[in-house]
């Protein structure tokens, strides 16, 4: 990745909008004389402030982490690189209000990082505080910490259902949503707080799920099409990004301004062969990460989770192209995405195994991945009468995946239908899940499922909280249909949840959704300046269209 342009950009969008937000703690232990542990109950990027009242001049040890033990001390040895820091506080005699200084991270604070403005100091994220040789009690009133939030709104959105365990999950990664603003940008995670193109459209689909924001999306995306990184697929999220960012604001600006970098730049037609597939022997496919996570993936030249990116890619830029007036060339970019389709089928397909595989069909190349078919039936390129086959395959494999790809895992089995198993997969209790990430102790959704799949993995990844868009859009069922909810589907898709009911943001205002499936009633509220198709969860068949209100739907 090359060194930032625009990082003097991003500290003054940051300087701008970044709040600083005092937060009490919710538990205080006494461990012994002098000795306390403190819990601030969620973990959040910021720093320690305490007021006291000394009899002496002294120094105090203090211990900020993210992992606590189970004898209530902050881990010293959390493992990955969830954060840990000691540091020393000098007291002076009398009541004195003192910023615990804690050292900067080389890694974090590297050249390409996101650095925040000077005033803010040294920021890191941290849930727990272990205070020894304190000279007094510490109590609720003299201790804070003292984060670092974009302007969030708690109220924007709400969901809440039968199960209890998807309602834990939806609160877990909404907050990781709100928590991981704290540098005005989105960032990959403490480790090394650089913004990466997957990363931020996992971040800013969820964004829009949990809050009406949509500046910090823009932003992050505009950065990363002037400071792009490296993988071929990160390359093509941009192109994901900014038809993602006109759906949710109705705003074509942005891509007219941009539009040439994504023609030129993110398409990478430059790369393409005579029958419209990608090879891409000469940039870095990604496929997933870490590598371990690729369910064996056989990386080649005409590699097929690009080529489903590259379909993807073609039919948005035909429609953003259409929005701005460049017909011919939406109408080259929709003849370009048919050909790709046929070739795809035609020498990604494997007849024999009824699955596609991960690249080019025949002797060296007959693996097929869940990867492989996951993105193609997400990106619509399987034909109706293969997709019974393929999804069978998909759920053989499980979440045979890293966080990252489970986005689009999801999103394939909503959009087939397939409710109940994806309800199945976000609500596992198995290792690759949210409830494991809970049962581990973060309160911000991690960077992979488990420290024994990514042994550096950070506690603090927003690309982990799939679930915060994926429940409003699949669960709760609200996507627009035209740019800027002009009109807007509701869909509700419950599986075997018996009830469910949120408010989801959009920019023309909130949209209530309740369902009774046992009672077959729902009730939608509509905002101003809308339009809705109804899909009823018992009669998906016949959609309904209505105007803004209150609506409601019994037998």
């Amino acid at each position: 990745m090359r060194v930032p342009a625009t990082q003097q950009a991003t500290d003054v969008f940051v300087l701008k909008k970044v709040e600083v937000h005092e937060r009490a703690p919710t538990r205080i232990v006494k461990k012994a004389g002098g000795h306390f542990f403190v819990d601030f109950g969620r973990d959040a990027f910021g720093w320690l402030q305490l007021e006291i009242d000394s009899p002496d001049a002294r120094e105090v040890e203090i211990h900020l982490g993210e992992k606590s033990t189970a004898d209530e001390t902050v881990d010293r040895m959390p493992g990955g690189t969830i954060r840990y820091v000691a540091t020393k506080l000098f007291l002076e005699p009398g009541r004195h209000s003192y910023r615990v200084q804690t050292p900067a991270n080389k890694r974090n604070t590297s050249v390409a990082a996101i650095r925040v403005p000077e005033k803010f100091g040294v920021i890191l994220p941290f849930r727990y505080v272990e205070i020894l040789n304190s000279p007094v009690e510490i109590v609720a009133a003299n201790v804070r910490q003292q984060i670092l939030i974009y302007p969030f709104d708690d109220h924007a959105s709400r969901f809440a259902s039968s199960d209890e365990n998807l309602d834990a999950i939806w609160d877990f990664c909404k907050y990781s949503i709100k928590a991981t603003t704290a540098f005005g940008i989105y960032v990959d995670g403490d480790r090394e707080r650089i913004p990466y193109e997957a990363d931020a459209y996992i971040n800013q689909l969820a964004h829009y799920g949990v809050d009406r924001e949509y500046a910090l999306a823009r932003h992050t995306h505009e950065y990363l099409l002037k400071n792009p990184t490296w993988p071929t697929e990160w390359k093509q999220h941009s192109v994901l990004m900014a038809h993602a960012d006109w759906m949710y604001t109705g705003d074509v600006e942005s891509i007219r301004r941009n539009y040439q970098v994504l023609k030129k730049e993110k398409t990478l037609l430059a790369h393409a062969r005579a029958d419209g597939l990608l090879d891409t022997s000469k940039l870095r496919d990604i496929v997933d990460w870490p590598a371990g996570e690729r369910d064996g993936y056989v990386m080649s030249p005409v590699n097929t989770v690009v080529n489903a990116f590259h379909y993807r890619t073609l039919v948005l830029m035909s429609e953003m192209a259409a929005a701005i007036g460049e017909q011919q060339d939406a109408a080259r970019f929709a003849d370009e995405s048919r050909r790709v389709l046929a070739a795809f089928n035609q020498k990604l397909y494997d007849e024999q195994q009824g699955v596609y595989v991960d690249g080019e069909v025949g002797p060296a190349h007959e693996h097929a991945s869940l990867h492989a078919n996951l993105f193609a039936l997400a990106f619509g390129l399987v034909p109706e009468q293969r997709k019974p086959q393929v999804i069978a395959f998909i759920k053989s494999r499980g979440m045979a995946c890293s966080v990252y790809p489970a986005q689009f895992l999801l999103e394939s089995f909503f959009e087939s239908g397939e409710a109940e198993y994806a309800l199945s997969l976000i609500t596992s209790d198995g290792d690759r899940g949210w409830r494991n990430m809970l049962r581990a102790g973060s309160t911000i959704t991690l960077e992979a499922w488990d420290i024994k799949f990514k042994p550096n993995l950070d506690w603090n990844h927003a690309w982990g909280a799939a679930p915060a868009n994926i429940l409003p859009r699949y669960v709760l069922g609200v996507r627009p249909l035209e740019p800027g909810f002009a009109k807007m589907i509701i869909q509700p898709q419950l599986g075997p949840l018996t009830q469910v009911e949120g408010k989801v943001p959009t920019i023309r205002g909130p949209v209530r959704v309740k369902v009774d499936a046992a009672k077959r009633r729902m009730e939608v509220d509509i905002p101003k300046n809308t339009t809705a198709r109804i899909v009823l969860p018992w009669a998906a068949h016949r959609p309904i269209e209505v105007g803004a209100g209150r609506h409601v739907f019994e037998p």
